[in-house]
């Protein structure tokens, strides 16, 4: 099966499964595309992670990067569209369905109930991208060390105080290129 074909198949799918958002699929898309197809390293998924987190737009137009790396703007075209339609046409099928049962006592029901979901989802996501981020088999202690304190930093300043999140990013990487530059 060629690598468009394969590109298409999974991203159609995450597409489908991301319930609350792209971020809730980031560990299957993370087993995907590095540990299954070996399409991007551990490394590269977060370093594209972190550039679409600090790009304008949807965070998750990271899949074009990875559609990129394995098959040129083919696979880039190929990602995008794959990532984004089969959720707009489900998104689009339900709020219409939303909107016919809107008189109904199962809706909210269904509402509060998808809140645990989704937060659950998110927060498998942030801990499949610091463990690639923070524990990196690669490097030594010193480095997985570095890491870990920047990323518990960050998490802590996001949570005392009302920060952009990418001037957050810029800092971190900032301090981890000051410190693990000659590792």
């Amino acid at each position: 099966m060629s690598d468009l074909v394969k590109l298409l198949n999974v991203f159609c799918l995450l597409s489908l499964l991301a319930v609350g958002g792209g971020s809730a699929v980031l560990p299957q898309m993370e087993h995907e595309t590095v540990a299954l197809h070996h399409w991007i390293t551990g490394n590269q998924f977060a370093t594209i992670y972190s550039l679409g987190q600090m790009a304008p737009g949807p965070n998750m137009s990271m899949v074009a990067l990875i559609g990129w790396q394995v098959a040129g703007v083919a696979g880039l075209l190929i990602a995008l569209v794959a990532f984004y339609l089969p959720s707009s046409f489900l998104t689009y099928g339900c709020s219409y369905a939303w909107d016919f049962f809107k008189d109904n006592p199962w809706r909210d029901a269904v509402q509060r109930g998808m809140a645990p979901i989704t937060i659950g989802l998110m927060l498998a996501g942030v801990h499949a991208v610091g463990k690639t981020a923070s524990i990196n088999p690669d490097h030594s202690l010193h480095f997985n060390t570095i890491t870990t304190l920047i990323g518990l930093a960050v998490t802590g300043i996001l949570f005392a105080k009302r920060i952009n999140p990418a001037l957050l990013m810029l800092v971190g990487g900032g301090v981890g290129w000051f410190f693990l530059r000659g590792i």
